[in-house]
């Protein structure tokens, strides 16, 4: 490996499985098996966990989502509406389940999880239409959901964080409803993938330049990312009018290929007039948060949790672990 990665994440990589979108079917089903333990042996005491199906008025079908609600907290609570990784191609709420459960708990606040629908069969805009009519619904229960209204925050992880992230422009777009406050961690923001770090991130661990041009190949479809049509919609990077939208927290890892893209509109969104916290982490990869037992994950993990606190309005809660060694600008 020539990346100076964090020594308990060098020592847990080779013991990772390599993720290849390239085989669609079978990266599916290794994740499908790696999710039915995860969900066997997760924890959510003190949480209610229940699934609702709503229907999407942009469909005519229904929509599945995931409600997480602190079990003995009193409403009004803050409210996320939660967004998976996966490169727009794999994934459900079970891939942010414990991330979510712990959220719900810690903050406290409901979380709702998209289950939207999955590229290449279901290209863009899809899943942003799912998230939208997501929102909506989240907005339009709040009461029903013990949920202050003015509260409402995002947050995805990778294709999620694009998809949070592309929500955040539709919203304001649409007048509404309101956000107020967006954590992206490790976005997807570009298709064009011309920044340094998606140039030369070819072989780091769990995701790399060729997932990422698959990844945009399924979304837009196969010759149209880079191209002049692409909607900023689907990659927020290419919106020329980023003011307006909601405070943001945007974590990046060391050696991911979607580094500089974050980078580059974390610069947009405070060009814009966008309060917005960066937080970096040296030695790390994309998805380096599953080596969960790690200093720098807890570090990612309590970071998360204090940004979001803070733009939600969320209970002063104090954070479960020091985070005074990451780096912030």
């Amino acid at each position: 490996m020539r990346y100076a990665l964090d020594p308990e994440l060098a020592a847990a990589v080779a013991m990772m499985a390599e993720v290849d979108i390239s085989d669609l079917a079978a990266a599916r089903a290794a994740q499908a098996a790696e999710l039915a333990v995860a969900m066997r042996d997760a924890d959510a005491t003190g949480v209610s966990v229940w699934d609702e199906r709503v229907p999407d008025p942009l469909t005519g079908t229904e929509l599945s989502l995931r409600v997480h609600r602190p079990a003995d907290a009193r409403g009004p609570l803050p409210a996320l509406l939660s967004m998976h990784g996966g490169g727009f191609v794999l994934g459900s709420p079970d891939v942010d389940h414990e991330s979510n459960v712990l959220l719900c708990r810690e903050l406290p606040a409901v979380v709702v999880a998209v289950d939207y629908r999955l590229a290449p069969e279901h290209p863009f805009p899809a899943a942003l239409d799912d998230c939208w009519a997501a929102l909506r619904w989240l907005a339009d229960n709040a009461a029903a959901l013990g949920v202050a209204p003015d509260r409402i925050g995002l947050w995805g992880d990778s294709a999620g964080a694009g998809l949070a992230a592309g929500l955040t422009l539709l919203a304001r777009d649409r007048g509404g409803p309101a956000i107020r406050h967006q954590h992206l961690h490790s976005p997807a923001v570009d298709d064009r993938l011309t920044t340094g770090s998606a140039r030369e991130f070819t072989d780091t661990p769990v995701w790399n330049r060729r997932n990422a041009q698959l990844s945009w190949d399924a979304y837009l479809g196969p010759g149209v990312p880079g191209s002049a049509e692409v909607s900023a919609y689907a990659a927020p990077a290419r919106a020329v009018d980023l003011a307006g939208l909601p405070p943001a927290s945007v974590a990046v890892m060391e050696y991911d290929p979607l580094r500089d893209e974050a980078l580059a509109y974390v610069g947009a969104l405070r060009g814009a007039g966008v309060p917005t916290t960066l937080l970096c982490y040296p030695g790390t990869f994309h998805g380096a948060v599953v080596v969960a037992h790690s200093a720098v994950a807890r570090r990612v993990t309590d970071d998360a949790l204090t940004a979001i606190r803070a733009g939600l309005g969320a209970a002063d809660v104090p954070p479960r672990h020091s985070a005074t060694d990451n780096r912030q600008a």
